[in-house]
């Protein structure tokens, strides 16, 4: 298959011609750069499609080995993790966090449980300990600081996304009742027994594969650079708590520290996953039935992490958020098939979701990122497609 412009490599079985229709559409409308897509349908991959150029600076092409960094579409995957501790009995939603973890409580927060704090609801949005970038990467001083830090609301009475410090706080959750980090939890229990190409903190020796991220530009319009500001220039919780204050801003600039190896390689399960489609896509079908004879979550397990914990608006994001332990769900600013869905979106673009209505695991990857807050025009299109063909 190919457009005028570009060649789209992969397969998509008989009957789901408009999801390839689709994905080769998003490079003619949506100015795509490199991007690849993937469907499970009942455990059995049904689309596996990928196109474009993987490093827009030296004009590497992107193939069926190429990577990609998606940003919060990795909290899906640390939501899975602590699912999996819940379903082995090690850990309940209804638990206090600071039972498995005795420090957790300073400050006000003895009574925060697991299920509020995967939902968002803790009030820990950023740190106010001046930490630095290099202590960040180091994971401990941040988690330290969370630890120490005094809830911004209180806790339970109203939820604002956590948009980077979610992970470090189901990171030490899962290593306190474990005692393995969470990427090495990821490695073992979810990635391992799917054969998943995917990483919560990257080994050196796949960062070749890795494609470029391209931010997008600011506004052109200076009104429109004047709300933007207002939603989240310093000061805002959107500022706090996409860029922890302006420390790791990821969105903007030509070098974005997302593209960098320290990023790459350290813990941020709320930020830093690498995968690609198939893999996003095999991990959510496992979610919902087998795949090749692997199952992450039982039927019980699956419905109480997608149960809805959340629905209104969000102190981080402004507009409502619906949201469930750890995952995303169906809705306005988060676009997926249709009720039932729960995944979770990435900055830019990057999705992954399952519907165990539908019976099926979707990922999308993608290195150009688009500007918007609510659907990315090029996930709603095959989402389209999807629900078309089947």
């Amino acid at each position: 298959m190919a457009t005028a412009e570009i060649h789209i490599h992969g397969h998509a079985d008989e009957g789901f011609g408009k999801v390839a229709d689709a994905f080769a559409e998003n490079f003619r409308a949506s100015d795509e750069l490199g991007a690849a897509f993937c469907l499970y349908v009942d455990g059995r991959k049904r689309v596996d499609l990928w196109g474009g150029v993987a490093n827009q600076q030296t004009g590497e092409p992107w193939t069926d080995r190429t990577l990609q960094l998606v940003f919060s579409t990795t909290k899906g995957a640390a939501a899975i993790c602590v699912a999996k501790l819940v379903e082995s009995g090690k850990l309940g939603y209804d638990d206090t966090v600071a039972q498995h973890w005795p420090e957790f409580a300073a400050n006000g927060k003895g009574d925060i449980t697991v299920g509020q704090m995967m939902s968002h609801q803790a009030g820990l949005i950023g740190v106010d300990a001046p930490i630095s970038f290099d202590e960040i990467m180091a994971v401990t001083p941040v988690v330290e600081a969370l630890q120490e830090q005094t809830p911004m609301w209180k806790p339970g009475t109203a939820h604002g996304y956590h948009a980077i410090t979610y992970g470090w706080l189901a990171g030490e959750l899962v290593r306190r009742v474990d005692g393995r980090r969470i990427g090495q939890f990821f490695a073992d229990e979810v990635a391992a027994p799917l054969g998943l190409e995917f990483w919560i903190g990257l080994p050196e020796s796949e960062e070749s594969r890795v494609s470029r991220l391209e931010t997008f530009p600011p506004p052109a319009d200076p009104q429109l650079r004047a709300m933007l500001e207002m939603f989240m220039g310093p000061g805002t919780n959107a500022h706090r708590a996409l860029t922890l204050d302006g420390r790791i801003d990821g969105f903007s600039g030509v070098d974005t520290p997302f593209n960098t190896r320290a990023v790459h390689a350290t813990e941020m399960p709320g930020a830093n996953g690498i995968t690609n489609a198939a893999s996003l896509a095999r991990m959510y079908a496992a979610t919902i039935g087998e795949v090749d004879g692997v199952r992450l979550l039982d039927a019980d397990t699956m419905e109480a992490a997608r149960t809805e914990r959340v629905n209104g608006p969000d102190l981080t994001l402004i507009v409502p958020t619906r949201i469930a332990a750890g995952f995303w769900l169906h809705s306005m600013l988060s676009p997926m098939i249709q009720e039932g869905s729960f995944g979770h979106a990435g900055a830019g673009g990057s999705l992954g979701y399952a519907n165990p209505e539908l019976g099926i695991g979707y990922g999308y990857v993608m290195n150009q990122m688009g500007g918007g807050i609510a659907g990315d025009p090029r996930t709603i299109g095959l989402n389209e497609a999807v629900l078309a063909s089947l």
